[in-house]
């Protein structure tokens, strides 16, 4: 079965993509819940953060964060990442919501 988020990073899929390095990838989610909503993946197909995900990739990650809401020019933001179906993951690509653009209640967490 194909993974919607590997067919991106192949460039087989569009993407709005506000990041890229030779790690990850951050596009726009085409179903935002928050005026600015970004997915950040791994390059790499990892499932959830069930998996091992190798040091190098993880400080990618938050690295690709920090470069992420620069690019959006947000100071405040949300990160979430649902792992498994129990929890809400509907792609099993491993991936970080990067949410901004509206004040979020913190009873939300």
């Amino acid at each position: 079965m194909s993974c919607v988020f590997c067919e991106i990073v192949k460039g087989n899929l569009p993407a709005k993509v506000v990041y890229e390095d030779g790690h990850v990838m951050a596009f726009h989610d085409i179903n935002p819940q928050a005026p600015v909503h970004v997915l950040l993946i791994p390059k790499k197909h990892i499932t959830n953060l069930a998996e091992e995900v190798p040091v190098e990739l993880a400080h990618a990650l938050i690295r690709g964060i920090r470069h992420t809401v620069e690019r959006l020019g947000v100071k405040d933001y949300r990160i979430v990442s649902n792992s498994g179906k129990g929890a809400g993951q509907e792609v099993f690509h491993l991936h970080i919501h990067i949410l901004a653009g509206k004040e979020m209640p913190a009873s939300t967490v």
